[in-house]
């Protein structure tokens, strides 16, 4: 797993070999991260790293210099690999939480200009993303929620869905605040 741009581009890092979680790939990390530059001042936008895994998207941001990011995993060996990483890169504006997704999007009281949800593909009840970020108004003004997931999950029909993208076997989802009402 490497770091694909900015300050620390072409950094590898190394998750130990029984890690239990898929990083997006590299080829989906550039493609994704070209839709959010031409959207997006990176270093102005607050981020929310939900199933963060090894903390690959998180990492991505703040090596663009994004300023406030917050990383959720309910996984203890992950987050504790994700605290190691970001100690050793000194990505201070990476704050990494150990909590249950679902917890956190009902709990959370702060809006962000993205947020990007990577959960297990296998998940259950991986529709309730959608519907819980916009219900508890998570999302600024014409802010992003962006949800990878498998070929096998269609959200077309949901509200706020915006448009997919897909890069071999990844698939991100894309969610739009309209408006704050």
């Amino acid at each position: 797993m490497r770091i694909i741009s900015g300050n620390y581009k072409k950094k590898h890092i190394y998750p130990p070999k029984n890690f239990k979680a898929r990083p997006t790939t590299d080829i989906a990390k550039e493609g994704l991260f070209n839709i959010i530059v031409n959207n997006f001042d990176i270093e102005n936008i607050s981020v929310l790293d939900i199933f963060s895994g090894t903390g690959s998207i998180s990492y991505e941001f703040a090596s663009r210099n994004c300023k406030n990011i917050i990383s959720v995993e309910i996984n203890y060996f992950n987050y504790s690999f994700i605290c190691k990483t970001v100690k050793e890169l000194d990505f201070s504006q990476i704050k990494t939480y150990k909590t249950d997704a679902f917890k956190y999007l009902k709990k959370c009281n702060t809006s962000f200009d993205i947020i990007f949800a990577d959960p297990p593909y296998n998940l259950k009840n991986i529709e309730d993303i959608p519907l819980l970020v916009f219900e508890n108004k998570l999302l600024k003004k014409n802010a992003w929620l962006i949800i990878e997931h498998s070929e096998n999950i269609n959200f077309n029909n949901f509200d706020n869905f915006l448009k997919t993208r897909k890069y071999g076997k990844v698939n991100f989802s894309f969610f739009e605040q309209v408006d704050n009402s």
